[in-house]
């Protein structure tokens, strides 16, 4: 009998992460020069994007420098932020070219809610977008780490049900952590803790028990999820186990 896939490959579930990740910090290669803040998103194709201001150290830039960026994708959970994995990707800071702004803008806009963006397409003196040429992406994921190349970053794209699945996620943990609980303590044959859905993708979900000393606990689909419908219906059987 053929086991089933328990988490999706490590490619998608990375450019999964960056998706839902905001830039935290940048620093360029070559120099002294501590980290600093960083503001952006992450476009359709996976790469980092950064809202530089004027002051930046990146805004008078006209080569390509090498940096790294930090990016940070979170769940909040009982009003707590909580990491669900830090990106560090490497590679070439470019201009994003005029006539891709528009559309780069309004991608990283729901991560990056910033009037400023506004002002990239209005003023050539005022703030700039820049996006990274992929180089290579360090992941840090709980217990796993690692590193992808380009190819295997950019090939990869996020699990297709990501915006329904995120949906749930929010649904269950505000609505039914006590069904979730209840789940849990009958398929483990005791009682539960502090219970939260942590991940819900379409090979299966990731329970988190406790919030300060977590125990995460995946529990697999017994096929993949091709559609939400299927992936309502997994999350749905599980919800009812007893």
């Amino acid at each position: 009998m053929q086991q089933p896939v328990t988490a999706p490959p490590v490619p998608e579930r990375v450019r999964t992460l960056a998706a839902a990740a905001v830039p935290t910090h940048v620093s360029l290669a070559g120099t002294a020069e501590p980290a600093w803040s960083a503001r952006g998103g992450v476009d359709r194709a996976g790469r980092p994007v950064l809202l530089v201001l004027p002051g930046d150290p990146l805004h008078g830039m006209r080569d390509e420098p090498v940096v790294t960026v930090d990016l940070t994708a979170s769940r909040s959970l009982g009003g707590v932020e909580l990491s669900r994995g830090l990106l560090k990707v490497q590679g070439w800071a470019q201009a994003v070219p005029e006539r891709e702004l528009r559309e780069t803008a309004i991608a990283i806009a729901d991560r990056c809610p910033d009037e400023a963006l506004f002002e990239v397409l209005e003023r050539r003196d005022g703030p700039r977008l820049l996006r990274v040429d992929v180089g290579q992406v360090i992941y840090l994921t709980g217990p796993e780490s690692g590193v992808l190349d380009a190819e295997e970053y950019l090939d990869a794209a996020p699990d297709p049900l990501t915006a329904e699945a995120e949906r749930m996620v929010r649904h269950v943990n505000d609505a039914h952590r006590d069904r979730l609980s209840a789940a849990l303590g009958a398929l483990l044959s005791e009682p539960a803790g502090d219970v939260w859905l942590w991940e819900l993708d379409r090979f299966g979900a990731t329970v988190r028990s406790g919030i300060e000393d977590p125990t995460l606990i995946r529990l697999p689909w017994p096929a993949p999820a091709g559609d939400t419908a299927a992936l309502e219906r997994a999350l749905h059987c599980l919800l009812c186990h007893r």
